[in-house]
């Protein structure tokens, strides 16, 4: 009896490979299809307007600097970069996140970021509010990456982040010249307004409002 021979297909490439997958996904074919859109990434993001996000980067400052038990206001801008006070928002690139990708960036997407820092800040506030603002952000949701006590002499640091990074938050206090800086970067967005053509990142021409604790009701 003659062997069998399987019938050789017409179908086109993209077709046959189609068929191909969908015969094999209990074996393997679907473990492709999410590597495959790991290594695309994903540009779901949504369509707001750069000073709304730059709105929400900054009061998810203000609502730390609260429970941090700070005071004062600060004026927009920075005179002296890591010595002065400063209160300024930034805009950055978005990109695909692919693993072969990670360096192509979303036209017409950004990401803002909301930075402050306070000169003369004593042991005697840093130190308590830290611990404290660590707490409530663990009680809150967020994800810690990173938390140093570093005690009467080290660097005091606290990293965190929610909905797997795509938000995040950073605060450093420095002992030895009582500077304590604090920062907060929002998720990526569409700017609506954006065409193609325009310069990116979009919103980097953003000035924040003056800077301080939430208003009391």
């Amino acid at each position: 009896m003659a062997e069998e021979t399987a019938p050789i297909s017409t179908a086109p490439t993209g077709v046959r490979s189609r068929f191909s997958c969908l015969a094999f996904l209990g074996s393997g074919c679907a473990a492709l299809v999410l590597f495959l859109q790991f290594v695309q990434g994903s540009t779901d993001f949504p369509r707001i307007a750069p000073e709304d996000m730059a709105e929400r980067a900054s009061q998810r400052s203000q609502e730390a600097y609260g429970v941090l038990g700070f005071t004062r206001t600060v004026e927009p801008g920075v005179e002296d970069l890591g010595v002065s006070t400063e209160n300024t928002l930034s805009s950055g690139s978005c990109y695909t996140g692919g693993l072969f990708t990670v360096d192509e960036t979303v036209d017409g997407a950004y990401r803002m970021s909301h930075s402050w820092a306070l000169d003369r800040v004593p042991a005697s506030q840093a130190a308590p509010g830290l611990r404290r603002l660590h707490q409530h952000l663990k009680d809150d949701g967020w994800e810690i990456t990173s938390y140093r006590d570093g005690g009467a002499q080290g660097n005091w640091d606290l990293y965190v982040q929610r909905d797997d990074g795509d938000e995040r938050m950073s605060f450093t206090w420095f002992p030895d010249r009582e500077y304590f800086m604090g920062g907060a970067t929002g998720p990526c967005a569409y700017d609506p307004a954006w065409k193609d053509g325009d310069p990116g990142p979009t919103g980097e021409a953003l000035r924040p409002p003056v800077f301080g604790p939430a208003p009391q009701d």
